[in-house]
Formats: C-alpha cells, structure tokens, sequence
C-alpha cells in the first residue's frame, strides 16, 4: 500500500514508505539502476583526484552500488567500505575493500568487512564518502535509517570543511518535498540518482 508524502508525517513513516517504494523495484530495474548511476558517477570531476573513496554495499533496495565499486578498482582507487566500530557505539571504522576481502553480517544484517585492524583508514585520510540514505529532499536534507552513523561521521566536514566530501546515492523515487529534520541531520552537497545530479551550492563546504 502507498502513502502520499506529506509534511505531517513522521520521518518514522517517510522511512516506511520510501523503503517500501525502492524495495518493490523489480530486479531489472535494479540493474538498470546501478548501471544508470555509474554513468552519472563518471560525470564527478572531484573523483578524478581522489585516492581513498569510502563507499557501501547496499541492501534493503538500495540501487546497487557495484558497478561503482568495479569501476572505482579499474579507476586504481582504494575503495573503503563502512564496518560498526566494535568499542564506540554508533560510529563506523572504514575498512579497505577488494574482490577478496573477507565479509560478514553486522549485527543489522548489513553486509561489511571482517574487522581487520590493518585494513583501516582513518576518515581523516578519506576524499569522499558516498552515503546511503533512505530519502532526501529538494534542499539536499538527507533522511537515514536512524542511527545517526553518518551524521557523526560528517559531522567535522559540516562544522569545518575539512575532510571527506559526502556525496548521497539513491533511487529517483527516494526523493521527497520537503523532510521533517533534527539539529543533528548533516544536509549533502552532492546527491546522485540513476537520472541525475543534484547539487546544493549552500551545503557545500569544500567543493
């Protein structure tokens, strides 16, 4: 059953919905996605100079992010993937990534790294962190799933401008009017669905 999107909903219910609009896609529309978001993927000049790109593996409808991750391997680039912090709850480690890294479950069924000391970088180091989010809106407010892991993990680059540059990826149908936002929510400079770019001059700290 579908929802219309409307200002008095609860970002509960934006999650609700959303997840249930981008889950529903058939998988050739998932494919078609994934491929359809590394073509605009390749339009980002600022990937040119980056060395440590922290990207996700999705899941849960999230447009397929793999097709950015072989891309990024033949690109030479170090790709960092996103692992729970096992001592500091609610903040994430990011863990170098290839073809035959060792993967587990977390404990949201999340597929990520085995924790492997050596394999981290420190977020200092990363050039840019391609986010998942559940929707966004025309302002570039990003809606996530709730545990506030990335809004720590941006939250130096929104107060300073230093550091990793957050670019958001979703589905076209993941974006709303307006989101219902908290003082905590990190707006995005930069978000990127199948169909196009969005960029927000005013969420920009470092481009």
């Amino acid at each position: 059953m579908k929802y219309p999107i409307t200002q008095d909903l609860s970002r509960t219910q934006v999650r609700q919905i959303i997840r249930q609009k981008r889950q529903s896609l058939t998988r050739h529309e998932q494919n078609s996605a994934g491929l359809e978001l590394l073509e605009q993927i390749k339009h980002l000049s600022i990937i040119d100079n980056a060395k440590n790109i922290a990207i996700y593996l999705s899941s849960d409808g999230e447009v397929d992010t793999q097709p950015i991750i072989e891309w990024l391997w033949k690109q030479k680039k170090r790709v960092l993937l996103p692992v729970l912090h096992p001592f500091s709850q609610g903040h994430l480690l990011f863990l170098e990534y290839c073809a035959t890294s060792p993967i587990c479950h977390n404990k949201y069924r999340i597929i990520e790294p085995k924790l492997d000391q050596t394999q981290i970088c420190p977020v200092s180091c990363i050039d840019i962190i391609f986010t998942p989010l559940v929707a966004f809106d025309h302002n570039g407010q990003r809606l996530g799933m709730g545990g506030g892991y990335y809004d720590r993990t941006l939250e130096k680059w929104f107060n300073t401008g230093k550091g990793a540059i957050p670019i958001g990826l979703a589905h076209q149908c993941q974006q709303v009017e307006h989101l219902p936002s908290e003082h905590w929510d990190i707006p995005l400079p930069i978000i990127v669905t199948p169909k196009q770019i969005w960029h927000w001059e005013k969420n920009e700290k470092s481009l």
